[in-house]
């Protein structure tokens, strides 16, 4: 934990969100490049976290997660699917930060 409750987690998830929404516009070549290595150490630290703490269901989004964005051998899915698939992980940050969020509230009021 980070001072003020703020998990690595969340940070990581911040971050990706960020350049997530940056693939929404039509930036440079090498922006989506970027993207896809930061985004790939992004999802394999969230998968490592989240088996640590035993939550195998998200660590398997996640390293499958990596797989898809890995910028080594790349899925070509098309502009508008990436476009999809960006949104769907921002959702998916954002739920999950929240819920942790809810979670950890009610484990305090126990």
């Amino acid at each position: 934990m980070l001072s003020g409750n703020i998990s690595i987690q969340v940070i990581i998830k911040a971050i990706l969100s960020v350049f997530f929404i940056g693939c929404l516009f039509d930036l440079p070549y090498f922006y989506f490049q970027f993207v896809r290595v930061i985004g790939m150490t992004g999802f394999v630290l969230l998968a490592y976290f989240d088996r640590r703490d035993e939550r195998d269901a998200f660590a398997i989004i996640w390293i499958c997660s990596a797989i898809i964005i890995n910028p080594i051998f790349k899925v070509p899915l098309g502009r508008t699917l990436w476009n999809v698939i960006d949104i769907i992980w921002v959702i998916l940050f954002i739920a999950t930060i929240v819920f942790e969020k809810i979670i950890g509230v009610n484990k305090l009021k126990e």
